[in-house]
């Protein structure tokens, strides 16, 4: 399959706290064309990697009326960014001093940020550990509180062992695994998003994360409440929010959407047609709804 995710951006690499390189790619347009804006940065899901923003990334950096820097990172252990020898390393706290470690490394001092599901959970922490970064948040399904149900299915279908001969198998698993929830999605759709969560290895879709990540959720305990982040969630109370939804989520309860604007009083909310978790920012409407949220910010 064509590599459509090739171009567009600078790609960076900067050293984490404990010496693993890891990967970042720059969507920046001229200072003069920027000018005044603050940058975007964009945190993936889970075992998802920066691929996952490209679309959106290039709508919003050449932008023909307030074009903004874009910055996508790979977490470590995720697409280009390097595996860690100790797999207990994949935790939200190490991965969000990397994130700190990315903004340092590309110099940016405060910014609007994008978390998709882990991403948004990577924003909590550091809403406590390192709040003058943070200008705006936008959370893509993702809040305080995670489903269990929602996420015993990520669990299975990430350890299922399913691996893809070619790129129309690969497509073929995305669409039987998610096609009941993302109903909104033409076949160009899924066969983007097939490049996004595999790279190619001699002709063959390979998943590019470590596995050792999606193997972590075999040890959690599922019969005891899954541990919640309202208290750090009440640091982003004093800033501009967005929370964006998938129409056919089942990680982000509705009733924990509610509680979060009942929570945060200028809470902007978005609704995912025909998405579920974690929904394409690049699709439908979303695109301009972030504009607009986008366009109150610095």
């Amino acid at each position: 399959m064509p590599d459509t995710y090739a171009s567009g951006f600078q790609e960076r690499f900067y050293t984490s706290s404990d010496g693993l390189e890891l990967y970042a790619r720059d969507y920046s347009p001229s200072e003069t064309a920027t000018a005044g804006r603050l940058p975007v940065v964009c945190l993936p899901g889970l075992t998802r990697n920066t691929r996952d923003f490209h679309s959106l990334a290039l709508l919003l950096s050449q932008d023909i009326t307030a074009p903004r820097r874009v910055v996508a990172l790979d977490s470590r252990g995720r697409g280009n960014s390097a595996r860690d020898e100790n797999k207990a390393n994949y935790n939200l706290a190490i991965e969000a001093g990397d994130v700190v470690a990315a903004c340092q490394a590309l110099g940016i001092e405060r910014a609007v940020f994008i978390g998709t599901s882990r991403g948004g959970l990577i924003l909590h922490l550091i809403a406590v550990m390192r709040p003058d970064l943070l200008e705006a948040v936008i959370l893509n399904d993702i809040g305080p509180v995670i489903e269990a149900t929602g996420l015993v299915l990520i669990r299975d279908y990430l350890n299922s062992g399913r691996k893809p001969a070619d790129w129309r198998e690969a497509v073929d698993i995305l669409q039987q695994n998610h096609g009941a929830s993302f109903n909104a999605l033409a076949e160009q759709d899924w066969r983007e998003m097939a490049l996004a969560l595999y790279r190619d290895v001699g002709g063959r879709p390979v998943a590019d994360f470590d596995p050792a990540i999606a193997e972590a959720l075999e040890s959690i305990d599922f019969s005891q409440p899954l541990p919640d982040l309202w208290e750090p969630f009440e640091k982003l109370s004093h800033l501009p929010l967005m929370l964006i939804r998938g129409e056919n989520t089942s990680l982000l309860a509705q009733e924990t959407a509610s509680e979060m604007a009942r929570r945060h009083s200028t809470l902007i909310f978005h609704a995912a047609e025909g998405q579920g978790h974690a929904p394409l920012l690049h699709l439908g409407n979303i695109p301009a709804a972030i504009r607009a949220f986008l366009a109150a910010c610095r």
